[in-house]
This record gives C-alpha cells, sequence and structure tokens, in this order.
C-alpha cells in the first residue's frame, strides 16, 4: 500500500475562502512570513462569499454571473469562459496580492496614498512538460513551460490546475521562489529535477509546498503510467495500488514527495485535499472535462 502524505499543518485561512494562504513547514515559515506571500484559490467567488479575501470585499462591484461551470473563481482563459469575467478575477487576485504584500509595511491609508499599482501575476501555457523558465520581468506574452524561477521581488509566479498536483518552492529565507505544474506526464518526465537545477538556491535550502490535487482515491491511471514511473525508479511502485480491473490508484503526493527528498528537498508541508471528491471548494477535470482552474500563487517581496 502507498505510504500516506499526511498534513500536520493547520489551514491559515478559512476552510471555505476563495483564497488560503500557504502553510510552510513549521521550522521555516517564520522565515518566510515576512519575505514571501504564497497561496492558493478554490473555486469559491470572492464576489459572493462573505468570507473570501479580505473585510474590504465591499470595494469590489457586485457582478451577477449566471450559472455555469465556470460561475466561481475561474482563473483559466483557455477553458471556454468569457474572458473578461477571468480577466476580472485574475485583476482581483493582483489587488489582493498587493494589499497582502504591503500589509506589513503600510496602513490602508499609506498604500492608498502610494498609489502602489496592483502585482502583476506571470502566468503560463502549461502543457504538461518539463520546461521550465527564468521570469524577470512579468509579460502578456505567451510563456509555454510548467514551471517557473524567480529571484525577483514583485513578480508573481502561478500554476493554474484543476486535479494535477501544484507544487510551490521557496529558499528557505525567500530569496528564490518556484512554482511548479505536477501533472503525472510532467513528473515522471523530471520537472522537479529540472527546476532544481536552474535554480540558484541550494537543494538543501530549498522548501516545498504541495497543494490539493486529485487524490490517490480518485485518480485511476493505467498499467502504462505505473510502468514509466517505475522504470527509473522500483521505489516508485509504492505510489500506486492495483485495481481488480487492471488499472491502478496513483498517489501525486506520494510520487512528488519521493521525487523531492531524492533529490535533497526535505523540509515539506502539504494540503492534501482531494479536488475530485471536493466539488464545492474545488474545480476537478476528471470530474468535469468541462471546468475552471484554480491557481497556486508564490511571491517575494
Amino acid at each position: 500500500m502507498p505510504k500516506k502524505i499526511t498534513n500536520n499543518n493547520k489551514s491559515v485561512a478559512k476552510a471555505n475562502s476563495c483564497v488560503e494562504l500557504v502553510d510552510w513547514p513549521k521550522l521555516t515559515k517564520k522565515n518566510l512570513y515576512p519575505r514571501v506571500v504564497a497561496l492558493q484559490t478554490t473555486r469559491l467567488n470572492l464576489l459572493t462569499d462573505k468570507n473570501c479575501l479580505t473585510d474590504r470585499i465591499n470595494e469590489f462591484s457586485a457582478i451577477e454571473k449566471p450559472h455555469s461551470h465556470f460561475s466561481d473563481f475561474n482563473l483559466g482563459l483557455h477553458v471556454g469562459d468569457n474572458q473578461a469575467n477571468v480577466n476580472t478575477n485574475r485583476l482581483r487576485l493582483s489587488q489582493y496580492l498587493t494589499h497582502k504584500t504591503h500589509e506589513n509595511k503600510l496602513n490602508e491609508e499609506k498604500l492608498t496614498a502610494a498609489g502602489l499599482t496592483a502585482i502583476n501575476i506571470q502566468w503560463l501555457n502549461q502543457v504538461h512538460g518539463n520546461k521550465v523558465v527564468t521570469v524577470n520581468d512579468v509579460t502578456s506574452e505567451v510563456i509555454t513551460a510548467d514551471a517557473s524561477i524567480t529571484q525577483q521581488k514583485h513578480v508573481a509566479l502561478a500554476i493554474m490546475t484543476a486535479d494535477c498536483l501544484p507544487i510551490l518552492l521557496s529558499h528557505r529565507h525567500g530569496d528564490e521562489v518556484a512554482a511548479i505544474h505536477g501533472g503525472w506526464r510532467s513528473l515522471e518526465s523530471g520537472i522537479i529535477q529540472s527546476t532544481l537545477s536552474k535554480m540558484h538556491s541550494k537543494v538543501t535550502d530549498v522548501i516545498a509546498w504541495l497543494g490539493p490535487c486529485i487524490g490517490r482515491e480518485a485518480f485511476e491511471v493505467g498499467a502504462e503510467v505505473r510502468a514509466a514511473f517505475t522504470r527509473t525508479d522500483k521505489q516508485l511502485a509504492e505510489g500506486f495500488t492495483k485495481q481488480p480491473n487492471g488499472k491502478y490508484l496513483a498517489d501525486l503526493y506520494f510520487i512528488a514527495t519521493h521525487q523531492l527528498r531524492l533529490l535533497g528537498v526535505h523540509n515539506i508541508s502539504s494540503l492534501p485535499e482531494c479536488t475530485f471528491q471536493n466539488e464545492k471548494k474545488y474545480y476537478s477535470y476528471r470530474r468535469n472535462a468541462t471546468t475552471g482552474r484554480m491557481a497556486s500563487i508564490i511571491c517575494r517581496y
């Protein structure tokens, strides 16, 4: 049986928020909170959920949206949603990031007086590969990759998911950050190793957070997927449970955690909530092929 990856950390934000702050490993979180903001979104709509984001919700104009696959907080432009709605969601997430990164330095009055513009988010065209890019400045041009790295402040890196595993990395003092799209194809093709090899940080100084994804009780794959992983690492067989139909249940948390530890990253926390089973909170492509996307974001400040 696969080993369970348990989460010993309590969620920082409320369970019914559309944004939840990342809870880093306990031994390192005190060094990161003043220097790095990291968060995950859910499918809940910040325009209608009173607990969403901040108490400043009344500053946003209410927009009535008809019920649909995308009637919540969808951040994916490529899934068939109304682009104006998606861009509105992305803008408000940028505004939230701006206030979050400055709230320890400026109160609300000074923030407004300073005329601070929203922190821009670097979105990727994710293709389930192992390409990694270094981002020094946010661009609106299409960047095709499944992981990004930056050492720059106020550059927010985003990974969109709807079952795949989001992985956020940071130097233990926040000097460098990275975001990884951990679908099974990317994990099998070495996306974690590719990212770590391009980072300037020593691997032993890197900490990791694994976000919500499709859980091992719901992610059924063919024998060829198991074979692709075990071909180079026999220990990854522990991440697959055979079913009576000859297929396997795959554990993305186990696979990613094993790969991280093998590469030298041992400070790892996770929020192992199943996107497939938790329909009210998360989008899931496996559950609904036409669906929105959540985002996991990390930014230095």
